[in-house]
C-alpha cells in the first residue's frame, strides 16, 4: 500500500521533477491509455506508446490471459495482428490463441518482467493449445501454459506438435512481423521439419526461455517516424547458428585462467523518463 501511494504521489508531481524516479513506476501506475493518436515512440526496450488500443478480453478466436496485469494494450497494428493470427490458428487444428503480455496502457518500462514490450509492438503467445474460449477471469489467473522443451533443454518434448510449427510459420510470414523469439529446440525442430519454402525461418530467432510462449515482434508501423526498428535478422535461415544454443551455450568451455580479466562493466541504474524519447513525457500527461 505504501509503495502504491508513493507511485501515485510521484505521478502528481510536475514532469520536470520526475527525473530520478524509475520510469517503470511512472508508466506502471497508468491504468488507461493516453488521449492521443496511436503512435509508437523509441525502441522496443526503451520507448512508450501513445493512444494504445486494448485487446478485448475475449474474442471469437482468442482470450487475453493474466488480466490482473493490465497488459493487454498495444498499438492498433498489434491488435489487428492478434486477430489475424488467431483466425489462422483455427485452420491448423487449434480453436484460437491464448494471448499473454502485449504492453501497459502507455507502454514504457514495466514494474516486473520484460525489458521490451514498451511500444505496444511485442506480443507473447502461449504454447498451450486453446481448449476453451470461455475462461473466467479467475481461471485465466490460475491456468498455466505448457513447456515444449525437454528437461535437458536440447530438444522439443511431447507437447510440441506440427500445429505449433504451422502457427509459427504463419506468424513469421506475416509482413508486419519483424522477428519471433523461441527456445532453441523449437527453432532446430522447425529447421529439421520444414520441407518447403524456408525463407520465413530467418525471422524465427533463438533466445533464452521462450519455451512456454513465443514472442512476436512487429515492425514499426508505416509512417511512425518516432519508432526505431531493430536491425534486420542476418541473412539465411539461421539454423546452423541455433546449434550453439544447445551445445556451447549449455556447456560453455572453461575460461582460460591466464586470460586477462575484462574491465568491469559500469553500473546501470533503472531507466528514467530522461532516457526515453521526448514524446514519452506527453504520453504520461
Amino acid at each position: 500500500m505504501i509503495r502504491l501511494l508513493a507511485i501515485a504521489a510521484a505521478c502528481l508531481m510536475p514532469l520536470q521533477s520526475l527525473g530520478d524516479i524509475p520510469a517503470k513506476q511512472l508508466f506502471g501506475a497508468k491504468n488507461t491509455p493516453s488521449r492521443q493518436s496511436p503512435a509508437a515512440y523509441g525502441i522496443y526496450n526503451k520507448g512508450c506508446l501513445a493512444g494504445a488500443q486494448q485487446l478485448p478480453e475475449t474474442g471469437p478466436t482468442w482470450q487475453a490471459m493474466r488480466l490482473s496485469r493490465n497488459r493487454n494494450w498495444g498499438h492498433p497494428e498489434a491488435i489487428l495482428f492478434v486477430k489475424r493470427l488467431s483466425q489462422l490458428a483455427t485452420k491448423v487444428g487449434w480453436r484460437g490463441l491464448y494471448i499473454g503480455d502485449i504492453s501497459q496502457p502507455r507502454g514504457g518500462p514495466m514494474l516486473s518482467g520484460h525489458a521490451s514490450h514498451q511500444m505496444g509492438l511485442d506480443i507473447d503467445i502461449w504454447m498451450k493449445p486453446v481448449q476453451r474460449l470461455d475462461l473466467s477471469r479467475g481461471e485465466r489467473e490460475a491456468l498455466s501454459s505448457i513447456s515444449v522443451r525437454s528437461a535437458d533443454q536440447r530438444r522439443v518434448n511431447a507437447n510440441w506438435t506440427f500445429a505449433h510449427h504451422r502457427i509459427l510459420r504463419a506468424a513469421a510470414r506475416d509482413p508486419a512481423v519483424a522477428r519471433i523469439f523461441v527456445t532453441a529446440p523449437v527453432k532446430l525442430q522447425m529447421c529439421a521439419d520444414e520441407t518447403g519454402d524456408r525463407d520465413y525461418l530467418r525471422k524465427i530467432r533463438t533466445w533464452w526461455g521462450h519455451h512456454y510462449h513465443f514472442h512476436v515482434r512487429l515492425n514499426c508501423p508505416a509512417g511512425q517516424l518516432g519508432c526505431r526498428e531493430q536491425d534486420a535478422p542476418p541473412p539465411g535461415d539461421g539454423c546452423a547458428d541455433a546449434v550453439w544454443w544447445v551445445t556451447d551455450a549449455l556447456n560453455p568451455p572453461k575460461p582460460d585462467p591466464n586470460a586477462p580479466k575484462p574491465p568491469p562493466k559500469p553500473a546501470r541504474g533503472p531507466i528514467t523518463l530522461a532516457d526515453l524519447p521526448q514524446q514519452c513525457s506527453a504520453v504520461l500527461r
